[in-house]
């Protein structure tokens, strides 16, 4: 028989303990036993013998009733069907359905949950646990150990595949003519479009007043004047061609930041609009747009390297992750202590946090409070009856038996106040 059975099994302490205590309980039941025979049977050398005897005969009722009730709670007494005994096997269903109520009722109550959240602060224990560093240190060791794992699992060609075929399948079923013509149309929405151009002229002024551009510039033309290179002109021709082209370039932009309606920012307004609206609608555009996508979808060179920066990737991460001195460990850590630390000395998003989830607890208990409720009740009734009763006996076992030998004693004493009031009354 295998080591885990419960005949080989090594007693567990609260049942040895609870062994322990029945042994002395029926030790004070046989106690009480002799001590009635003796006293029963010294009585008529004196009258104190009764008193005695009294105390033990009560003693033994109370330790037999306590026994009974004990033992009534957990199976039947002796093995006899008696009605309402094994009280817990027999009632297992209704006491799990009562034990889920009470806790959906008293712990589960949305006033109760709310005021604990509120005194909890949850955000400030969490900002002060996440600044310790050695708290960090722990968060950065956990998602390492996390991240290897992953990082393992990942590293198989059957799981690269089956990610690859199912990138390839979901960017196949994207509309990518029309998704780019509803951004591109959601950007120049209300003119933000002409933003970005004035953000373009402001640039493109600034590079050609640079010496450096303006230096390559000449240098190009001279280049191109190949007529005067022998009469030493070619610079000088140079330089004035630039200065025009800076001059008319600059003033030109000049003149389209000024002018809202000037004619080139009116046409790149017009030829942005009809290149959304072909995005849009023109059939022909989309199924080029289409078959460019399909043929680099289906392209055994970028598989190929996609699925060499895979390797790569899950490589590096692996080794990075396995060292003593792990960068990634490091920056985690650092985040989280960084958080922490962030979170400390603001008590505004502290306050924010906490007023989400006092916000966020009454839909979450309202939703998840009768699920509890049926998780209990059906975790109860799918539980084997001898389990329950061998698991609640073990737990409790110990301070039942306490029951049974307050039981002798009381039982006894209160045995003694009778006989001794019966013989005062009577005498």
């Amino acid at each position: 028989m295998s080591g885990n059975s419960p005949t080989s099994a090594p007693p567990r302490p609260r049942a040895r303990d609870a062994a322990g205590m029945k042994r002395i309980a029926l030790a004070l039941l046989a106690a009480a036993a002799a001590l009635y025979a003796v006293a029963t049977w010294r009585t008529p050398a004196h009258p104190a013998w009764g008193y005695v005897a009294a105390f033990a005969e009560a003693a033994m009722v109370g330790a037999i009733a306590d026994w009974f009730a004990v033992v009534a709670l957990f199976r039947h007494p002796l093995g006899l069907p008696i009605p309402h005994t094994a009280i817990i096997p027999e009632n297992k269903d209704r006491i799990g359905e009562n034990l889920a109520n009470f806790i959906a009722t008293h712990f589960l109550a949305t006033d109760q949950v709310l005021a604990k959240v509120k005194d909890f602060d949850a955000a400030g224990r969490v900002a002060q646990w996440l600044a310790r560093p050695d708290n960090a240190d722990r968060v950065g060791e956990r998602l390492v150990e996390v991240g290897r794992w992953a990082v393992g699992a990942l590293n198989d060609e059957r799981v690269r595949q089956f990610v690859a075929d199912l990138a390839r399948r979901g960017l196949k079923q994207v509309d990518v003519t029309r998704l780019s013509g509803q951004v591109l149309e959601a950007m120049t929405h209300e003119g933000r479009h002409q933003e970005l151009l004035d953000g373009v002229l402001v640039q493109l002024a600034r590079l050609l007043g640079e010496d450096v551009v303006q230096d390559t510039l000449t240098e190009a033309i001279a280049r191109e004047v190949k007529a005067l290179r022998y009469v030493g002109l070619d610079q000088v021709a140079a330089r004035m061609a630039t200065r025009k082209v800076v001059t008319v370039v600059a003033k030109t932009i000049i003149d389209m930041a000024e002018d809202p309606q000037h004619e080139l920012r009116l046409r790149f307004d017009g030829a942005v609009t009809d290149f959304v609206e072909r995005l849009k609608t023109d059939d022909a555009l989309r199924a080029r747009v289409d078959k460019a996508k399909a043929e680099m979808l289906d392209s055994p060179a970028l598989n190929d390297y996609v699925n060499q920066l895979w390797t790569e990737l899950l490589a590096w991460l692996q080794d990075d992750m396995g060292r003593s001195d792990s960068s990634l460990r490091r920056s985690i850590a650092l985040a989280t202590r960084t958080l922490g630390e962030r979170l400390e000395r603001d008590p505004e998003v502290r306050g924010w946090i906490n007023g989400e989830l006092q916000a966020a607890a009454p839909r979450l208990i309202d939703r998840y409070r009768e699920d509890i409720r049926q998780y209990i009740v059906a975790r109860v009734q799918a539980w084997d009856a001898q389990e329950m009763t061998t698991e609640l006996e073990r737990h409790i076992g110990h301070d039942l038996q306490f029951i049974r030998i307050n039981g002798t004693l009381v039982g006894g004493l209160v045995g003694l106040v009778i006989h001794t009031l019966t013989v005062w009354l009577t005498g």
